[in-house]
């Protein structure tokens, strides 16, 4: 269940009331200064010390320090900042007269500047798909049902910690990144022709991560399965007391608090993963958001390139054919250059009475009578009911499909473990290769003259960098169904994801 929230929580935050004062540019100014002295370690500041900080800022005309020292006790009665009596001795009259103070920024306001300041480095939803998070969120799963309660000191937060800041990141970054793809800024770039060049990167990107996702989740969930309400209370405990070993000045919330809040988030990632009785897994929308990206990604392309197309002029192509086929005497020659040109039309099957006047088979179709046939216009009156048929059985043809797709993925891997072994090798080293191995070598040529770095990972962990040839020498690649000619290029193998690999070679040896 969400965590329902009480009346502190909802109460009205008067640390925000400085963002849309009236003076707001000074107490803003005010803040920020403060902020940046505080991340520099410097925590209790005078008047005096802020005042000649904004002068250097030059951002108010005539600002005097009575005017800065009203701000502040302003700022302090919002709660922003904490003021505290300065005991140093006066030195001249004024001082003497005038009550002394310090001021120092609260938790709160800390928070609130942390926020301002990445709000205004935000320039798009930004998020990225990491596929090694879940190995990360699977090994530490692991770790805490291998251990069961019996956990070094501070061994147990330190689970803790990686594993949720694990799945946070994972579910914050990637709901970011697909979300990216739906803006109107992404809309506007995947109608132009430029998309094209991003569209193998994007799509090559979104399917590892799929890969990832469908080939990796099931580690997290057989671990969440296999974790008892009893070893994640024995975790939890652990956590909780390994917290409450660091020496803390504020505790402002007690045991059985905290282990609510560790409880609620523990059952948030199971939920995430393994969803519960009235919705589905988030993981599960996650793949399902990320298969709908890669299809707007190629609808996308496909629409630039029709349209590409669709602005192409013919004109001369159709006048040179026009007395290409004007000039030809011979009516089998015209046969003949008609299927070249055009090839197969798209057929119609329509029925009809076979009234051949000839049995002859050396009769062309071009010399018998046509067969009249009348066409039902298309409209949107209803049809005529027909019998239900029953559902066809497919799971023959797919269980056939599924081993042809297993096939083609093992020899991709084997080729790909032979490869990582061999470290570099470049095109004219090859011997004779099979045609599925040269068009997964086109493939890594193309992805990697698409990025920047001229490489890229695999959804196996490995990294494949492309180098060109100095001089742009040229190579042949003997195929087993013909030869191919290309520059020289070099690839270069290292295994980047040592987990995912290795889990990888396992799978392939187990086929």
């Amino acid at each position: 269940m969400d965590k329902i929230p009480n009346l502190q929580s909802l109460r009205g935050i008067t640390e925000l009331k400085y963002v849309n004062a009236e003076n707001v540019t000074r107490y803003r100014a005010i803040m920020r200064y403060v902020y940046q002295q505080y991340q520099k370690l410097n925590y209790w500041l005078k008047p005096e010390q802020i005042y000649e900080g904004l002068l250097e800022w030059d951002l108010h005309k005539n600002y005097t320090l009575e005017q800065c020292q009203i701000d502040l006790t302003q700022l302090a009665e919002w709660g922003n900042l904490t003021a505290q009596h300065d005991g140093e001795r006066a030195v001249t009259v004024e001082e003497y007269l005038r009550k002394k103070f310090r001021y120092l920024l609260t938790p709160y306001s800390i928070e609130i500047e942390r926020m301002l300041e990445s709000l205004e480095s935000i320039r798009g939803y930004g998020g990225s798909l990491e596929p090694t998070l879940f190995d990360t969120i699977s090994d530490t799963l692991f770790k805490i049902r291998e251990n069961a309660g019996e956990y070094e000191p501070a061994k147990a937060l330190e689970y803790w910690r990686l594993l949720f800041s694990s799945f946070q990141t994972l579910h914050e970054a990637s709901v970011d990144y697909i979300a990216s793809l739906q803006t109107g800024m992404a809309e506007d770039l995947m109608a132009t022709d430029s998309f094209l060049l991003y569209k193998d990167s994007i799509t090559h990107y979104l399917q590892d991560f799929i890969q990832a996702l469908q080939r990796r989740s099931y580690k997290i969930e057989g671990n969440l399965h296999q974790i008892t309400s009893g070893v994640r209370d024995l975790f939890l405990g652990a956590v909780v007391d390994d917290e409450w070993r660091i020496p803390k000045l504020e505790q402002l919330v007690t045991k059985e608090q905290y282990l609510n809040e560790l409880l609620d988030k523990w059952n948030s990632l199971s939920r995430w993963f393994l969803g519960d009785h009235d919705s589905i897994s988030d993981s599960v929308l996650l793949e399902r958001a990320t298969k709908e990206a890669i299809v707007k990604v190629v609808r996308s392309a496909v629409r630039i390139q029709e349209r590409k197309r669709s602005n192409i002029s013919r004109k001369q192509d159709l006048d040179y054919l026009g007395k290409w086929f004007y000039g030809i005497q011979d009516l089998d020659t015209a046969h003949k250059l008609s299927a070249y040109v055009f090839g197969l039309f798209s057929a119609r099957h329509l029925q009809g009475e076979d009234s051949r006047e000839s049995d002859s088979k050396e009769m062309s179709m071009w010399k018998e009578r046509a067969i009249p046939r009348t066409i039902r216009p298309r409209n949107r009156k209803r049809s005529e009911r027909h019998d239900i048929k029953a559902v066809i059985d497919n799971s023959t043809l797919k269980e056939q499909f599924r081993d042809a797709f297993l096939i083609k993925q093992k020899q991709e891997l084997e080729f790909l473990i032979r490869m990582v072994d061999t470290g570099s090798i470049s095109i004219s080293e090859f011997e004779t290769i099979r045609e599925l191995t040269r068009l997964q070598l086109l493939a890594w040529i193309s992805r990697c003259n698409a990025s920047s770095t001229n490489s890229f990972q695999t959804s196996e962990g490995v990294k494949i960098e492309l180098s060109h040839p100095p001089d742009k020498e040229r190579a042949l690649l003997h195929c087993e169904d013909g030869t191919l000619e290309l520059i020289n290029y070099r690839f270069r193998f290292v295994v980047i994801n040592r987990k995912a690999w290795t889990d990888q070679v396992a799978w392939f040896n187990e086929l």
